[in-house]
């Protein structure tokens, strides 16, 4: 079986009440996949404590100085939308280390998945929406400096991923890719090396051909060697903050397509479970658990 990575952090967020971000889908999750037998305890790896270096080497100085010290400005603050404790730094650091951990560990098995990540509103000098370090950037950027190998960050997430493509414009061994709805945060777009962006209101057949269309194109183009998926489940048509018309299957369909286009083309894929937003933990949880179904049942294909 694949590895999953998970750390008891990540849903330690403590949150005021009403805050609008669902802090406790991470530990819904693991426990939905455990209890329906979608994922088996051995399956579940932690991540190690983050190096402050690897923080460093990624993003500016002084904005991490300022993250991990709590000592950010009010407005910088606000622009990620989290208050500064101790605790959501904690499960920043173990988020990002845990996308490496899951990049590593997809070179090895060729598939990994993380039961967190997707940290791509995070720009260089700052955060925003919800996203304090930029966790695909940061595992790209290790797995190219350990093996000199290339890398496509294919975002699914219904937004675009724009901190992934300003931090990455740099960088030709990085290829960003983001298929998103258009008419959606953040207003302010980047550019991508490949950007999709979406009416409002599209659905499952439309996106599903533009999807495979897309990454076909993409894994013949860059031939990477490794793949990061952001398989944001902020596609689905009832997501608070998503403006598309996806439905559940959909969700299933699109990582299928994904997970077999990589296989088929022999590329390890690490995965993170990206966006999702429900005040409803089950059907947050039955949406994030697409992934995990296709990756099981890829994984089976293969092991026959």
């Amino acid at each position: 079986m694949f590895p999953l990575v998970y750390h008891a952090s990540y849903s330690q967020l403590a949150l005021p009440s009403k805050h609008r971000f669902p802090q406790t889908k991470y530990q819904h999750l693991q426990q939905y996949l455990l209890a329906k037998g979608i994922a088996e305890p051995s399956q579940f790896l932690s991540p190690e404590p983050l190096n402050k270096q690897i923080l460093y080497q990624n993003h500016d100085h002084n904005y991490v100085d300022q993250v991990l010290t709590l000592s950010l400005e009010k407005s910088l603050e606000r622009r990620i939308g989290f208050p500064q404790t101790k605790a959501i730094v904690n499960r920043s650091c173990y988020s990002v280390s845990g996308t490496i951990l899951a990049a590593q560990q997809a070179l090895q098995h060729g598939i990994a998945i993380q039961l967190s990540g997707g940290y791509h509103h995070a720009h260089y000098h700052f955060g925003s929406g919800y996203c304090i370090f930029n966790d695909l950037i940061i595992a790209a950027q290790q797995i190219h400096q350990q093996h000199q190998y290339k890398v496509l960050i294919f975002d699914c997430d219904v937004h675009q991923g724009d901190g992934t493509a300003a931090m990455a414009q740099d960088s030709s061994d990085i290829i960003t890719c983001s298929i998103h709805c258009q008419n959606n945060f953040p207003a302010r777009k980047q550019n991508s090396d490949h950007d999709i962006g979406l009416e409002v209101g599209v659905s499952d057949g439309e996106y599903l051909h533009t999807l495979e269309q897309v990454f076909s194109y993409l894994l013949r183009l860059h031939r990477p060697d490794l793949v990061i998926y952001d398989a944001g489940v902020d596609i689905h048509k009832n997501d608070d903050l998503g403006h598309l018309a996806i439905s559940t299957e959909g969700i299933l369909q699109r990582d299928l397509k994904v997970l077999s286009l990589a296989k088929n083309h022999k590329i390890p894929i690490a995965c993170v479970i990206g966006g999702g937003y429900s005040k409803d933990p089950l059907e947050l949880s039955i949406r994030h658990s697409q992934l995990f179904i296709a990756a099981k049942q890829i994984w089976l294909q293969t092991d026959k």
